[in-house]
């Protein structure tokens, strides 16, 4: 976390109490109150139930609200910011992440509102899918910070992201703008689970990495035996992350994956950096940690895409905020798209 101060987020700048931040994952369920310069108190977490009904997801939300009432600092509260796994519909306030088996058209905003209220505040909240979150805490506190238009990414078991412009936020009306896991970058591509052809998430997700390398003949080492994949030993690493190492080790179908993966990035980010006029690209989540294996055939890729005088500077850097953007992020979107009236 950061330690000097930090401006406020545009926009609730002028507010000075703490937002309440809500991370709601597949595998966790996170709370704090995020400080105007950054700062998290009262941090708390739960893990997301398995096994449950929507209301056995909810009542895990509903005890880290309950914890965070408990600080000292929860009166002097001015709005609260819900990050979640997606799909999202902001307009509507709902959810239906595809790790939360149990939520379908959940109205988590209503209900997160309705917690806050029964423990005495009655705030002002917004709800964000990831990776518009994340953008929101790279652009005040990360990789993004100091640009005025920005993309924003997660590569992880999917692919997501958001959008800054002019300094702004842009969510768009459902919560969905700058979604770059869902641009077609191959026409005539393999189909994607949204129903399109040739998305990036098909190409560059982990999942996809994995699953190509496979296709193509890759085996998976055992890290404890080396034995092949199938073989007795059973602790082979098919992930994207066991296909990174493979990579680093000169595996030719791991780099080839990798290579095919930042090339599809690549295409979207400059697509994306010629449509707004983006000038640099975030990219976070896990894949992002195999680090130069999926940076440096992103940004070799880049200079054959992105050719026009306005977009051949653009950037392609790592997030900087890791574990801390989900929060972080939740609080920053809040402050960013709630009038300072609000508070």
């Amino acid at each position: 976390m950061p330690t000097a101060p930090f401006p406020a987020p545009r926009a609730a700048a002028a507010s000075s109490g703490p937002t309440v931040a809500i991370d709601i994952g597949g595998t966790k369920i996170a709370g704090a109150l995020v400080h105007p310069d950054g700062t998290m108190t009262a941090t708390t977490r739960r893990p997301t139930p398995r096994g449950v009904d929507g209301d056995g997801v909810m009542a895990a939300v509903a005890e880290v609200v309950a914890e965070l009432s408990e600080s000292p600092l929860w009166a002097s509260a001015v709005r609260c910011g819900i990050g979640s796994a997606g799909p999202v519909d902001a307009s509507r306030g709902t959810v239906s992440p595809v790790n939360i088996g149990a939520w379908r058209d959940f109205p988590v905003q209503e209900r997160v509102v309705a917690e806050l209220a029964a423990h005495g505040a009655d705030l002002p909240t917004v709800l964000a899918g990831d990776g518009v979150a994340m953008t929101a805490a790279e652009h005040w506190l990360g990789a993004a910070r100091g640009h005025a238009n920005a993309l924003c990414m997660v590569v992880s078991t999917g692919v997501g992201g958001g959008l800054i412009l002019n300094n702004q936020l842009h969510p768009g009306p459902t919560g969905n703008a700058g979604h770059i896991g869902h641009i077609s970058v191959a026409f005539d591509g393999e189909p994607c689970v949204c129903g399109s052809r040739g998305c990036v998430e098909s190409i560059a997700s982990g999942t996809a990495i994995a699953r190509w390398a496979l296709d193509h003949g890759w085996k998976p080492s055992d890290p404890a035996s080396d034995a092949p994949s199938g073989t007795e030993g059973g602790g082979a690493d098919a992930t994207a992350a066991g296909v990174a190492a493979a990579a680093a080790a000169g595996d030719p179908i791991a780099l080839a994956a990798f290579d095919r993966a930042g090339r599809a990035l690549a295409a979207a980010i400059a697509a994306t950096a010629t449509l707004v006029e983006t000038d640099i690209a975030v990219i976070g989540g896990g894949v992002a940690a195999a680090g130069d294996t999926l940076f440096a055939p992103i940004r070799r890729h880049l200079a054959a895409y992105a050719t026009l005088s306005f977009v051949k500077d653009v950037q392609v850097v790592p997030a900087m905020l890791g574990t801390h953007a989900g929060l972080i992020g939740a609080a920053a979107a809040a402050t960013m798209l709630l009038p300072s009236s609000s508070s």
